[in-house]
């Protein structure tokens, strides 16, 4: 039951980071990429601290430096994807952020020998290829805007696989909080040293900004960590990975983009991917009959 319930709260992940595309592509408008990393992860470490001040006098050593670790990766993978953006296009940097859902299972094979398993790996390559289908417009050029996109996958590989591993060892939610208030004090430091600090107070560019802190910050990563307590982290990859999907459904419905036929083959191929490995294709095994003697 909890293992269903880890997957829901991934799933609703994804559909929240879905939604995000669209607040974030509002939010450009109104503020730097820098400042909008560092508004939405000090809002949300403010409002997991203000929910959760109870939980805060559990915090040890141990929680802390993991939680720090997590919100480095997790910094260091945005910004490399809001950099990298500027010097590749949008589909590429998509294309190539989706790939860390087949670094996952790699990472925990060469840190520590574990097992690929066949059909999360097949659901991992099918995922990719369905990302692909939906959002690449490919050119044979690479430049340094890919490699710092794919340095950015690698980065959210190892957030997903530490998160995995992590809370296993310590508080799901305290986890949380930390790697929020790391990523939100490089943030800040970021913006700070690059003299961001004219925020705009225009309506519009607030509630986007507010939405992706509450929403796909606060309670995206929240839902996220605690799912990965029960779902393994090359599954939850997969899950994740879905963020293309929903992006892509609601930007058809809020932003009228056209449905292509190549979109929706790329959203079957994701949904087949989960599909196997959720499944294993047990459902394709004939039940063996016992004979009766």
């Amino acid at each position: 039951m909890k293992r269903y319930l880890g997957e829901i709260g991934l799933i609703v992940t994804a559909v929240i980071w879905g939604s995000g595309f669209v607040a974030s592509a509002v939010s450009l408008g109104y503020y730097s990429p820098y400042q909008i990393l560092a508004g939405r992860f000090m809002i949300g470490a403010i409002l997991l601290m203000l929910v959760f001040h109870k939980s805060l006098l559990k915090l040890n050593k141990n929680t802390i430096w993991r939680g720090a670790v997590l919100g480095v990766f997790l910094y260091m993978a945005f910004a490399l994807q809001t950099v990298g953006l500027q010097y590749t296009t949008p589909s590429k940097n998509a294309f190539l952020t989706a790939i860390n859902v087949v670094i996952v299972p790699f990472i925990a094979f060469f840190l520590y020998k574990r097992k690929i398993n066949l059909f999360d790996m097949t659901g991992a390559v099918l995922a990719i290829i369905g990302v692909a289908a939906m959002s690449l417009q490919w050119s044979a050029e690479i430049n340094i805007g890919d490699l710092l996109t794919l340095c950015c996958a690698i980065g959210f590989a190892f957030h997903i696989f530490y998160t995995a591993k992590f809370v296993g060892e310590a508080d799901a939610i305290l986890l949380t909080i930390i790697q929020m208030v790391t990523a939100g004090f490089i943030g800040a430091t970021v913006v700070l040293f690059r003299g961001e600090m004219a925020f705009s107070t225009a309506g519009e560019g607030v509630f986007n900004l507010l939405y992706l802190a509450v929403f796909s910050t606060t309670i995206a990563y929240l839902l996220q960590t605690v799912g990965q307590k029960y779902v393994s982290e090359t599954k939850a990859a997969i899950i994740l990975s879905t963020e293309s999907l929903w992006g892509m459904a609601f930007s058809i419905i809020f932003i009228h983009e056209v449905l292509t036929i190549r979109m929706a083959i790329g959203a079957c191929i994701i949904l087949a991917a989960i599909l196997i490995s959720e499944t294993k294709l047990n459902f394709l095994r004939k039940p063996i009959s016992k004979e009766v003697a």
